[in-house]
């Protein structure tokens, strides 16, 4: 870490094998950015870990995790209002809390410019859904440039900086989730620091700022012109590039995609033409034009959506263009990320004269079964759960939201039948709870997410009187993500804060049953989940335990510390499993015999176990 921090702080040029995430940290720098805010989602994540190697006495500009990704969002406006280039980043989904704020960027003067980069995630490898935020470019009329490598990464970002600075409007920095978490070789400039400037420069002349219907429509025709002097900007620039191979043939593509096509076109004789577009929003039309009249067919090839093809078609059909344009001919074109196999089965559906058929791949020698998810040794929402299933009445609808906890849903623990996005579970609880005599309602939320966007569903509950139960899993940290700290963790991303505690929040909102103990008490978790349902309310439960994987890391940073783990006493085991079965520990190893043992190398030692044996068998 130290040295990641000395090296994004070099002046000289260099070169570095950096991650994607990380050439972005260096691109900030040196564009000059003052302000970049961020709530966490991967893949993004790595952009805070790069800038946190930085100290923050030395570190050019201001970082903060805002409570959501509308907050950051609003933070960053505000500091490009008063004439400081800014920056927020946050996952695909992220854009969706921010929506609100975002899609008005555009429409205002933003002096100081502002880079939204989004970390979307074809393939759904960390989101609840694949979502394709060129949309929302569309949708917002901001012009979107999509990198490719880490070193795009780097070039793109300054580009959109200055871009932004030029318009003094938003750009969006488009990365994948293979491009954010890339390692690639980048040479970056030099960099001299320059004396901070800290003139506020807003001024109200520079608006309107409000919103009234006169100024509407000025507005978005500033917002349609802009597009179009992006569109020039990039041209001029030579961002847009093309492989000429003399073929007939042509591709359109931006993005990740260019890696997986050029996998796959690597020691064809025939090779098709190649149009890279650095900003597939708005569409270059120029470029998009002249490539399609030299071209007798062109395939276009993009990730999630339709966006480009069907801008293309638009365009070639109003110009009476008469190249074949071959878009998506396939469902499964529409799903997944672009990874150089599948572009293979693409471009040999569409030219199998051209690109030949992939080879079958070999089937494993050993079947492999699938490996579920889990929650890590020790974690405090297994206790949570092992205890509150105990409570729960027969017919018990249980709401899941995004968290570790999360993972309640899989066996054996069968908790949490629904799930939607950040904060949602108590509004859905509420709803599951009308016209319903006979069965009760339990939602889950974490510590994180209620501060996220949790409160709103839970002073509606209040407000309209809504009958279910709450369990609030408190670990203190936004632990899926990577362990960022939240507004009621005592530390923010700069230093230590006044912790705003989640109870007094819940009892100054008027909550008045609020029931809390540490997970590791699971019959006093039970007892209090029977009696915060026998409540003819909403009641909460605050089942509040550390995260085991953070706490853990930092006992082994001290010194004197000594691994620790359970054991199995084979003379008192009778093999019932409940460990293994009902409690679900990934430590113990149950063999074909049913003898049940430790695995060493992931136990903690923590004793959450030690509870759930009849026979008192598991030992420190």
């Amino acid at each position: 870490m130290k040295y990641m921090g000395e090296m994004l702080l070099t002046r000289t040029p260099f070169s570095e094998i950096v991650m994607g995430n990380t050439a972005l940290v260096r691109a900030m720098i040196e564009a000059g950015t003052r302000v970049v805010t961020s709530y966490p989602g991967s893949p993004t994540p790595e952009i805070a870990t790069a800038i946190h190697a930085i100290p923050s006495e030395k570190r050019p500009f201001h970082f903060e995790f805002s409570t959501n990704e509308k907050v950051a969002t609003e933070v960053a406006l505000g500091a490009s209002l008063n004439g400081y280039l800014s920056t927020v980043f946050f996952k695909s989904v992220g854009l969706n809390v921010a929506a609100d704020s975002f899609v008005q960027l555009s429409l205002l003067n933003l002096i100081g410019g502002m880079v939204i980069v989004l970390g979307d995630d074809p393939g759904a490898n960390s989101s609840q859904n694949e979502q394709d935020n060129r949309h929302y470019a569309a949708m917002s009329y901001t012009p979107l440039l999509e990198p490719a490598n880490p070193a795009e990464v780097y070039a793109y970002y300054k580009e959109a900086a200055s871009l932004a600075r030029e318009l003094c409007r938003p750009v969006i920095l488009r990365l994948t989730t293979h491009v954010c978490h890339a390692k690639a070789k980048v040479s970056f400039a030099g960099w001299t620091p320059a004396e901070p400037d800290n003139d506020p420069r807003f001024d109200a002349a520079n608006g309107p700022y409000i919103p009234l219907t006169v100024a509407v429509f000025p507005k978005k025709r500033m917002a349609l012109e802009n597009l179009r002097k992006a569109d020039a900007w990039v041209d001029e620039r030579g961002l847009h590039t093309v492989t000429d191979h003399g073929s007939p043939r042509g591709i359109i593509l931006s993005g990740m995609v260019a890696l997986s096509v050029a996998d796959v076109l690597e020691g064809l004789a025939d090779r098709p033409d190649v149009l890279k577009l650095a900003m597939p929003y708005p569409m270059p039309v120029r470029v998009v034009a002249d490539f399609l009249a030299a071209h007798e067919e062109v395939k276009v090839l993009e990730e999630l959506d339709d966006t480009l093809e069907k801008d293309i078609k638009a365009m070639a059909f109003d110009r009476g263009l008469t190249t074949r344009i071959i878009g998506k001919q396939d469902d499964g074109d529409w799903i997944g990320e672009y990874t150089a196999d599948k572009v293979r089965d693409i471009l040999h559906r569409a030219w199998p004269d051209m690109v030949p058929p992939r080879k079958a791949a070999m089937e494993p020698l050993v079947p492999v079964p699938a490996r579920p998810a889990q929650m890590c040794p020790g974690c405090g929402h297994r206790s949570a759960f092992h205890a509150i299933k105990k409570a729960l009445p027969e017919g018990t609808i249980t709401v899941a939201d995004i968290g570790c906890h999360t993972l309640g849903f899989m066996e054996p623990y069968r908790m949490g039948e629904i799930l939607l996005c950040m904060g949602a579970s108590t509004s859905m609880g509420a709803g599951l709870t009308l016209f319903n005599d006979t069965r009760k309602v339990v939602a889950f939320l974490g510590d994180s997410t209620f501060f996220h966007a949790g409160l709103p569903g839970i002073v509606n509950a209040l407000f309209n009187r809504h009958n279910l139960t709450l369990v609030l899993m408190e670990n203190g940290t936004t632990a899926m993500t990577g362990h960022q700290d939240h507004a009621a963790s005592g530390h923010n991303f700069n230093e230590p804060t006044d912790a705003i505690p989640v109870r007094q929040v819940l009892e100054g909102l008027g909550v008045k049953h609020v029931f809390e103990t540490d997970t590791y008490k699971q019959a006093e978790l039970t007892d209090l989940m029977r009696q915060a349902l026998a409540v003819d309310a909403f009641s909460v439960v605050i089942a509040r335990h550390p995260c085991m994987l953070l706490f853990t890391r930092n006992q082994r940073r001290k010194s004197g510390y000594v691994d620790r783990h359970v054991t199995i006493d084979q003379k008192r085991c009778t093999r019932i499993h409940t460990c293994v079965q009902d409690f679900a520990c990934p430590s113990f190893i149950r063999a074909a015999d049913g003898s049940v043992t430790v695995n060493p190398e992931l136990c903690i030692g923590d004793g959450s176990c030690m509870q759930t044996c009849a026979n008192t068998a598991i030992t420190r």
